[in-house]
């Protein structure tokens, strides 16, 4: 059996990650496997069940019951939360920040990596999240680590959350985004981090075409 070709992209929160992940997976055929839908689901699963998330034994306790897997349906992912289809539901601010918190907790990784690698070691994925590259998936053939300042990734998430009509401050965001990355990058399991072998990709200045562009010359280079 051929061995499947795994693509790993980590960075921080905003630099386009899941954007450039669905566009690579699309244009060559991978699955993408967008791990922070995954974390999300799990977080939904906790507000909805009353589950404090700053109660770490709660959550953990609680994790047995959740399964989150990822289906295509006609082409789109689906994020299966128990069998439920909830993309509609998890992208609020609400449940993002729930997932920041409950993401570090060591029970709630370990379920997620789990189902993560059995996924990649299936299927040809495009990875995206914190520490792919570095703990995930550490034997993918490409790894990208992609980044933006704060500046351009607070403008782009002011930008989308004026497009869907939602009163927003750009400064916030930004202070947001300075607070979510230090939380990251100092968490104590599997903190934000630069694998050794990965390609740093920063997007400031490009194009979300001109990034996939930058990222598919990598994977085509390696994978030749």
């Amino acid at each position: 059996m051929a061995m499947s070709v795994n693509i790993a992209i980590d960075g921080p929160a905003g630099a386009g990650k899941s954007t450039i992940a669905k566009k690579l997976a699309k244009e060559l055929g991978f699955v993408y496997v967008d791990t922070g839908a995954m974390y999300r689901a799990m977080a939904y699963y906790f507000l909805q069940n009353g589950i404090e998330t700053s109660d770490e034994p709660a959550v953990a306790a609680a994790c047995p019951n959740v399964d989150v897997t990822i289906a295509y349906v006609d082409g789109e992912q689906q994020v299966l939360l128990n069998g439920e289809n909830v993309n509609g539901v998890i992208r609020t601010e609400e449940v993002g920040n729930a997932a920041s918190v409950t993401s570090a907790y060591p029970a709630v990784r370990q379920k997620l990596v789990e189902l993560q690698r059995q996924l990649a070691a299936r299927l040809d994925v495009v990875m995206d999240g914190r520490d792919i590259g570095t703990c995930i998936l550490p034997h993918a053939q490409v790894k990208i680590y992609l980044t933006a300042s704060v500046e351009t990734r607070a403008r782009r998430r002011y930008d989308e959350l004026v497009k869907k009509g939602e009163a927003c401050e750009l400064d916030a965001i930004a202070k947001d985004i300075e607070e979510r990355d230090y939380r990251d990058m100092h968490r104590e399991i599997a903190p934000l981090a630069q694998a050794e072998d990965a390609v740093l990709v920063d997007s400031s200045m490009l194009t979300i075409d001109e990034v996939a562009a930058a990222i598919r010359e990598i994977y085509e280079r390696t994978i030749g």
